[in-house]
């Protein structure tokens, strides 16, 4: 009988190699405080919880506080907060845990709304007066007070992220609106326009978040067909030019949600 010749069958081992992935890093806890004058507070918006600085249960911060219910949050807005203010008062909050911060400041430093009563009863004359007086002081003066604010933000709060936001605009300059003529509306945009600039340029230089809050308010300035900033309250003076609940939720949240982590 002849034999076939049987192929020959190594078998090699088969060597299994397991890996393990490294367990993931638990999610970093948020701790948000809100800083500010009276646009962060929320003054305008209603619903105060701090009536004597008008920080409200509408402004943005407390509505992000709302739906981030993890994130631990402390506000300590106050309406008429100037930088000087800031740093005595507000600034012992931020700890080395906080995460995130928010801000609206310098309007005050300026001197804003003594413009706005300049424009409102002088006329434009008068108004131009104030704007330019409020030019000169932002880009002389505040810019050194707004590097003092982040530098000692930035100390206090070494992992946080710090979003600077801007004022919106209150005109949009198509007719005479709440007792302002249209060249003064022009006017006191220009002296918000270099107001924003100056704060832009120090939170860059500073190398914090400027967010530019105009953007959300475009459509909806004072006397539009859908205000989300109200003219003069008579009522409550204090209110006057300040953005409603609307324009927390819908403007300075909205903007404030394009960055905040």
């Amino acid at each position: 009988m002849r034999m076939t010749k049987m192929p020959v069958v190594v078998l090699i081992p088969t060597i299994l190699f397991v890996s393990f992935a490294a367990p993931a890093r638990a999610a970093r806890a948020v701790s948000y405080v809100a800083m500010g004058d009276s646009y962060s507070a929320g003054a305008g918006a209603g619903n105060y919880v701090n009536s004597g600085c008008a920080r409200s249960a509408n402004a943005f911060s407390a509505l992000w506080a709302r739906a981030h219910p993890a994130a631990a949050y402390s506000a300590v807005t106050c309406a008429g907060a100037t930088t000087t203010s800031l740093l005595r008062s507000q600034l012992p909050t931020l700890t080395a845990t906080s995460t995130l911060v928010s801000l609206t400041i310098g309007g005050n430093d300026i001197g804003f709304a003594d413009v706005l009563t300049a424009c409102y009863l002088r006329g434009d004359a008068g108004c131009r007066t104030a704007v330019d007086a409020a030019e000169e002081k932002a880009t002389t003066v505040l810019p050194a007070k707004l590097d003092q604010v982040y530098k000692a933000i930035k100390a206090h709060a070494p992992h946080a992220q710090i979003v600077v936001m801007n004022y919106p605009d209150f005109y949009s300059g198509n007719a005479a609106c709440a007792g302002i003529s249209v060249r003064s509306q022009a006017k006191i945009d220009e002296g918000n326009g270099v107001l924003s600039h100056v704060t832009e340029v120090a939170a860059r230089r500073n190398g914090v978040v400027f967010v530019d809050a105009r953007r959300s308010f475009a459509q909806h300035t004072v006397c539009s067909a859908d205000p989300w900033i109200s003219g003069v309250v008579r009522a409550h003076v204090n209110d006057s030019y300040h953005p409603t609940a609307v324009g927390q939720r819908s403007g300075y949240l909205a903007a404030f949600n394009t960055v905040a982590k």
